[in-house]
């Protein structure tokens, strides 16, 4: 019933907003009392943290299983980071809406936790440009850090517009982003 309540928050969150869903609404979609809600979790707030903490943890989950494989090189690496946070909004398109857009509604030590998970994130992505450049594979002159808040600024802002029955599949979006950004970064 958890993972029920929880698929009826992103839902709702994702069509109404956080703060224009009620409970009632929530509780409404499953056919559920405000009680069965109220079992498993204190406040709406505490659904959406539990949102945001499966959609990062995930993306998280992902960048390292990547990041740590000593036979791809920093060069594939990257690619494989942008494929990822593309390739997710597919599956979990709605809560990467959600994700990005109810951030705000997070209390202070919610906030604080997702941050630092956000940071996590961007310097995963900036630690395989620093060593892409260190190692030859991008150009000498680039500023990893501000490559990386501009990797992560696009590849984020795909959820606002990306349709996975659109006209480009998500390993296509990824790709023509991953193009774009090659011919920037790579040294030749």
């Amino acid at each position: 019933m958890r993972n029920q309540i929880i698929q009826a928050c992103v839902e709702a969150f994702e069509k109404k907003g956080f703060s224009e869903t009620s409970i009632q609404e929530i509780v409404d979609r499953l056919g559920v009392t405000k009680g069965t809600f109220y079992y498993y979790f204190a406040s709406k707030e505490q659904a959406l943290m539990t949102i945001h903490r499966r959609y990062i943890d995930e993306l998280l989950i992902q960048q390292k299983e990547l990041v740590r494989r000593a036979d791809v090189s920093y060069t594939e690496k990257l690619y494989g980071l942008i494929r990822v946070l593309i390739t997710n909004i597919t599956p979990l398109g709605n809560s990467a809406r959600v994700f990005h857009r109810e951030y705000r509604h997070l209390n202070e030590t919610h906030m604080k936790e997702v941050r630092e998970k956000r940071n996590q994130v961007r310097m995963i992505v900036e630690g395989v440009i620093r060593d892409g450049i260190e190692a030859g594979e991008f150009r000498q002159d680039l500023r990893a850090d501000i490559v990386t808040l501009g990797i992560l600024g696009i590849c984020n802002w795909s959820y606002q517009w990306f349709q996975s029955d659109g006209m480009f599949t998500d390993l296509e979006v990824a790709d023509i982003f991953i193009d774009m950004i090659s011919r920037g970064i790579e040294y030749n």
